[in-house]
């Protein structure tokens, strides 16, 4: 038995696409399928935010001259329906899954209920949660952090394309170091860009710890709730200790 009963998975739109430029890649999605396949048969609880960056990012609709309140709800839309994407890819998998979102759909999945959500992960379902927040100017990094914080997750997991947070980019620094752990003062006041303010402060004031690793690396999720070096855990209180 893992050493976690309940994670809530942060998975972005662009991961989905893989090496595509847009959508997503059939490949790259049975991968990530496959390592919460393994966490959810451990007996872990698996929560999951996904954003839609594959498809519309509401920040660079507003950029084009789009109202940045409609943009958002179109960037919600784009997350439902990767929500359901991936509910197709899990199912197809052998995984029971629901979804939820904050925006109102009846026909296209629940709406938002923690209690309801609690109950679905307590049958060994996974969860996938979509539409943001369901208010615009938001990041589906704070929808990550306040869902986490509603279902009492013991970790919200941030998937990334790197091996953790780094004392600077490794892709333009060669001296840059992975942290093995940081606290979350320590995050904010170097601007490492782990989370958008919002989720960082949510985190802090939730005592949510929060992971952050490397999706593409097999059998790396379940390395992390195992509790195992995997990427760079960010906790309260907790000292910037380098690879």
């Amino acid at each position: 038995m893992a050493p976690v009963r309940r994670i809530l998975l942060k998975l972005s739109g662009e991961a989905l696409m893989g090496p595509e430029g847009f959508g997503y890649h059939g490949e790259t999605m049975a991968g990530f399928v496959a390592q919460i396949r393994d966490v959810a048969a451990l007996g872990v609880q698996v929560g999951i935010v996904v954003g839609g960056g594959n498809l519309f990012r509401g920040a660079t609709g507003a950029l084009s001259g789009m109202n940045r309140a409609n943009a958002d709800s179109m960037g919600m839309l784009a997350t439902v329906m990767n929500a359901l994407a991936l509910k197709d890819a899990l199912q197809l998998a052998g995984v029971d899954a629901r979804v939820q979102t904050a925006v109102h759909i009846s026909h296209v999945g629940e709406a938002f209920d923690r209690d309801v959500a609690v109950r679905h992960l307590e049958a060994g379902r996974v969860v996938i949660f979509g539409g943001g927040t369901g208010n615009p100017f938001f990041t589906t990094d704070t929808a990550a952090a306040l869902r986490a914080a509603e279902i009492d997750a013991d970790l919200l997991i941030k998937a990334t394309k790197v091996d953790g947070v780094y004392s600077a980019d490794p892709n333009k620094d060669a001296t840059a170091t992975r942290y093995e752990t940081l606290g979350f003062d320590e995050a904010i006041a170097n601007n490492l860009g782990v989370l958008d303010t919002a989720a960082f402060a949510l985190c802090r004031e939730q005592k949510l710890t929060l992971v952050v690793f490397n999706v593409f690396k097999a059998g790396a999720l379940k390395r992390v709730v195992m509790g195992e070096n995997e990427g760079t855990r960010v906790s309260l209180n907790q000292g910037p200790v380098h690879e």
